[in-house]
């Protein structure tokens, strides 16, 4: 991780000159500084700084007393941060943000880093919604995320889907490839927004400020990358749907086979009719009847919000009901309705289970951190220095790996809870090792890879019928991969609903009964639930 080398200089100019809320340390470890006794002071000394500097610290690591860069190898550096990491939650504080340099010739003497840190508590778990957005490509998915979470007008162009992507040739060519994630949040002064979405920090500070949180999953609206789409949409712990439509395009193919996932997946949705400067009043009307006739379809009740309001629309909206609202990026009109329904909605994720439980969605690696493992945490609690499973391995086994610490939209925190999206840095493996579909598990835990399970599925559309052998990808949690049909019967047919054996190609899985699935093949698709994992065919 890189920054410009200033922030380094004024930090060790300011422990010069002011001391009181600056710390110079050459490196923390377990074994000496959280040994009895040193452990209360240090964080009694972290404790003033941070008071000193009204909320805010910082910490230079890989300096000397007196301020001379030394440099540390990456392993004392990551093993520093825990150890300061677990001195800041004894001090009622957290790491907001850290950034590091490599010095010497080609950063071969180690590793220089200044961490800032501030006072403050931990959301509340029903503070924290997670939004999934779907749609079709071009219907401005990313540009209204992008005008809400900094609060600023679109230039008519998608300049703020910008703050979205994460490619230089997803910006460049006006196309989302991959999963994007957002934030913002709320306090009782209103909407907390981005001043630069591009900045870390920023995002940071958004989750450090706010008594609220509203975390946007923005998903592919473009028909190649269809299976990133279904990914985002049944591999992430959703709270709610908002299927956009273009008012210049209307309900597309597209929008119904999105509309179809996001009810599969049972996850109450909201429809934002984007682009409304881009048409006139009558085509405007046109189009939201389109939408409520799509949406009777599929027995839900469509709810207008315009006529009926906001506070209808959040009491209302459920299983039966989906509330729609006309919004434009360029005037802003309808963004604040939406602020209002995302300020005041409920959580609706159900954690019914206390042991920690992630699969995995991305994967990085962060110089002087090491591997890291990002996803949506579907169950229990982490904190840095927990002990837990990876896996299942290609060959169905389990790695033990220990938890160097957690980031929330690049907000360090000393502790995260179900339904947070996180990025888990871990001790004990290489980044190349992990893929996505694999799961974190407690270390205690005795789990299970399987290669089959048997499935209450249902066909949604199919050109003929489901045989034995059908070989479709199923996407289920994270994973996706190519399976194998038995239906039982033999075969399934457009609209039937019936079991199945489910059979992984190429390896084995963490599955659990209960778990919701969508699989696809060409322009075949369906849902399942698992029923049963058995024992028959578990990897060893």
């Amino acid at each position: 991780m890189s920054a410009d080398r200033a922030v380094l200089e004024s930090a060790l100019e300011r422990g010069e000159e002011e001391g009181g809320s600056v710390e110079f340390k050459e490196r923390l470890s377990r074994e000496l500084h959280l040994a009895d006794g040193r452990l209360e002071s240090l964080a009694a000394q972290l404790r003033h700084r941070v008071l000193s500097g009204d909320g805010t610290a910082t910490y230079v690591i890989g300096v000397t007393d007196d301020g001379g860069i030394a440099g540390i190898p990456p392993e004392a550096f990551s093993e520093s941060m825990d150890v300061l990491s677990i001195l800041a939650d004894e001090a009622d504080a957290h790491i907001e943000g850290v950034e590091t340099w490599g010095v010497g010739d080609d950063g071969d003497r180690g590793l220089v880093g200044v961490a800032t840190l501030r006072s403050g508590g931990r959301l509340a778990d029903d503070d924290h919604i997670v939004v999934g957005t779907a749609g079709h490509v071009d219907h401005g998915k990313s540009t209204l995320v992008g005008s809400l979470v900094t609060g600023t007008a679109d230039d008519g162009q998608g300049g703020t889907r910008g703050f979205l992507d994460v490619q230089p040739h997803e910006v460049e060519r006006g196309l989302s490839a991959d999963l994007s994630y957002a934030v913002y949040g709320f306090t009782d002064d209103g909407a907390v927004h981005m001043d630069n979405p591009h900045r870390k920090s920023d995002r940071a500070r958004i989750v450090e400020e706010s008594d609220r949180l509203v975390s946007f999953v923005d998903t592919v609206g473009h028909e190649p990358w269809l299976r990133t789409t279904i990914r985002g949409l049944v591999g992430q712990r959703l709270d709610y749907g908002l299927l956009v439509v273009a008012a210049d395009d209307g309900p597309t193919k597209t929008t119904r086979e999105h509309l179809g996932i996001l009810l599969a997946m049972e996850l109450p949705t909201i429809v934002a009719i984007t682009k409304a400067d881009a048409v006139d009043e009558d085509r405007l009307d046109a189009v939201e009847r389109e939408v409520e006739g799509l949406l009777r379809d599929v027995d839900r009740t469509p709810l207008s919000v315009d006529r009926y309001g906001v506070g209808t629309a959040v009491d209302e909206l459920g299983d039966s009901v989906v509330p729609i609202l006309r919004t434009s990026a360029v005037t802003m009109d309808g963004l604040d309705d939406l602020d209002s329904m995302f300020e005041r909605l409920p959580k609706t994720t159900v954690h019914d289970r206390d042991d920690f439980r992630m699969y995995i969605d991305r994967t990085y690696s962060v110089a002087g951190v090491g591997a890291v493992a990002s996803g949506t945490i579907d169950s229990g609690s982490v904190e840095p220095g927990d002990e837990l499973l990876l896996g299942p391995m290609p060959d169905g086994s389990f790695r033990d790996v220990e938890v160097r610490s957690i980031e929330m939209h690049h907000h360090r925190v000393d502790r995260a809870t179900a339904g947070r999206i996180v990025g888990i840095a871990l001790k004990g493996v290489e980044e190349a090792e992990i893929e996505r579909g694999m799961a974190l598990l407690p270390g205690d835990a005795d789990p299970t890879a399987v290669r089959s399970f048997e499935a209450e599925v249902m066909v949604l559309n199919h050109p003929t019928r489901i045989r034995d052998g059908y070989e479709p990808v199923v996407h289920l949690e994270t994973a996706s991969e190519a399976v194998i049909f038995h239906p039982e019967g033999g075969q399934l047919l457009p609209g039937d609903t019936g079991t199945a054996t489910v059979e992984f190609k190429f390896r084995p899985y963490l599955v659990e009964e209960g778990q919701r699935f969508v699989f696809r093949e060409g322009q075949s698709k369906g849902v399942g639930t698992v029923l049963d994992v058995g024992d028959g065919d578990r990897e060893p």
